[in-house]
């Protein structure tokens, strides 16, 4: 009877490991796929940067920081209101309501078109916020061309986002691929012509990344016209789609704040950073570490655009997305099981993956600093960060993967709070004491970033173990069967 037992015990293990291999390969499905075009769509940015930065320092300085604001104020948002679909879209796509992914998807479309109206009107009227804010004029007013000329990008990225998310949450990646390949291909000979042929500058590239995300839309509307995967997802304006703008947003404010939270509280230390002694250094140093295009109180143009942080987060931004197109599907789909099954494995990977990812950049930590500087200071300054650069690899993965985890399952609320309370209560006070009266400075400033991660880490994986998966496959029937009774309740109104 007891090795019965044990046999059958067995077989379950067997089962079980077998279960964690065929998730793995669904996620290897999506997650490949999208590291790639993430990496292609940060090569545009990236040859943008290239190119200005051969015309002259005036063009360079200029797009750093019109790159740097135009980001945080509006194509950020735009990727945190577009999150609402991941929860919507993915449960509508696993409980096979197709068509109610078309009408989310043009709920979205047009709730960010109307959100664009006031950033752009923001971008129009840049130069005198960087002027009050004593950046140098010169300056300034070039950033604000820079900016008009992206404001097309906006809007067009306003149709694209739902258009991709709707597609990622179906796990049509390949086409994405493809499109954001050959959409390179196109980007790199029209920047160099605009730039340099036209005699453009800073403005020739904007005007080059607006129009390649126009290309970049025509191919994705082609294929959703054309393909017979999206016969019965297609997108159209209708009554519906209006009526589910309340809907979208419900769940694309808290998406919104989640991301725009932790993003702003680096932004506001590295302008700090400006504020110490030595400040080319110290935001040099911190730039590295945290891998954004920064804006310098002391208005010295940093030759450090992009760094390394944001190279190692191609892949964890992919982290959330492939956590919320497995965990919606199935709570869509009734599998409460197999939501909980996608959340262990992803988290059982995510946490090898950042060690190791994590131990190499420690390996690394005196070459790292001489891949973006030859000043030895800067080197070996960066190289004592390392330990902290290494933790938050390890925090920004497991934060990445849950917040995924927080789309897909529809509890992004939660998430905008722990992340409000975790950097602006503990992360940002913390580095501003730390960085100035502590005297630790940069190292200051980035130990209250991994403060702020560790608490923002553990509150989210403390929701996600108690989360009942039972309980949010039920939330997901009922959510998708409010939207058709509103619907139908519609339709019924209009006869």
């Amino acid at each position: 009877m007891e090795m019965a037992d044990e046999l059958q015990e067995e077989r379950r293990d067997v089962q079980r490991w077998g279960d964690y291999g065929r998730e793995v390969k669904k996620m290897g499905r999506i997650a490949v796929p999208m590291v790639v075009v993430a990496a292609l769509q940060y090569l545009m940015q990236m040859v943008a940067v290239i190119m200005v930065g051969h015309v002259d320092q005036l063009a360079l300085s200029s797009l750093a920081i019109a790159t740097s604001l135009t980001n945080v104020t509006g194509f950020s948002l735009l990727s945190g209101l577009v999150g609402g679909l991941e929860t919507l879209c993915g449960q509508a796509f696993g409980a096979k309501q197709h068509h109610k992914i078309g009408i989310y998807t043009c709920s979205a479309i047009i709730s960010l078109l109307l959100v664009c109206i006031p950033i752009s009107i923001s971008w129009i009227f840049l130069d005198k916020f960087l002027i009050l804010i004593h950046q140098d004029p010169e300056i300034s007013h070039e950033a604000r061309k820079y900016s008009i000329y992206l404001i097309p990008a906006l809007f067009f990225g306003a149709i694209v986002k739902p258009l991709v998310r709707s597609l990622q949450t179906q796990s049509l990646t390949l086409p994405l691929l493809v499109s954001s390949a050959v959409v390179l291909c196109f980007h790199v000979p029209l920047c160099w012509a605009l730039v340099f042929k036209s005699k453009m500058g800073g403005v020739g590239a904007a005007l080059a990344f607006s129009v390649s995300n126009l290309f970049y839309l025509i191919l994705i509307v082609f294929y959703l016209k054309f393909s017979s995967m999206c016969k019965n997802t297609s997108v159209t304006i209708s009554m519906d789609a209006v009526l589910g703008i309340k809907e979208f947003f419900r769940f694309a404010i808290p998406s919104a704040v989640m991301i725009c939270l932790k993003w702003w509280s680096l932004e506001i230390l590295i302008l700090l950073s400006g504020l110490l002694p030595n400040a080319k250094l110290e935001t040099s140093v911190l730039s590295i570490c945290c891998c954004k295009y920064t804006i310098y109180l002391s208005n010295q143009p940093n030759d450090l655009d992009i760094t390394l942080h944001y190279t190692l987060r191609i892949w964890s931004s992919r982290k959330n997305l492939i956590c919320s197109t497995r965990v919606s599907n199935e709570l869509g789909a009734g599998n409460p099981q197999a939501a909980k099954l996608a959340v262990h494995t992803v988290m059982f990977v995510i946490v090898i993956e950042a060690i190791i990812v994590s131990a190499t950049v420690f390996g690394c930590r005196n070459y790292i600093g001489k891949a973006f500087s030859n000043e030895t200071e800067v080197v070996s300054y960066v190289a004592s960060m390392s330990p902290f650069i290494s933790l938050s690899i390890i925090t920004d993965s497991l934060q990445a993967t849950i917040s995924g985890i927080a789309r897909g399952s529809g509890w992004q609320h939660i998430g905008a709070y722990v992340n409000l309370g975790a950097f602006y209560l503990f992360g940002v006070p913390s580095g501003i004491v730390l960085g100035f009266p502590v005297h630790l400075r940069a190292k200051g400033l980035w130990i209250g970033i991994v403060i702020g991660s560790i608490i923002q880490s553990t509150c989210l994986s403390l929701v996600t173990g108690l989360t009942d998966w039972q309980k949010q496959a039920i939330k997901a029937k009922e959510r998708i069967s409010k939207v058709s009774s509103i619907v139908d309740d519609d339709i019924e109104t209009r006869e």
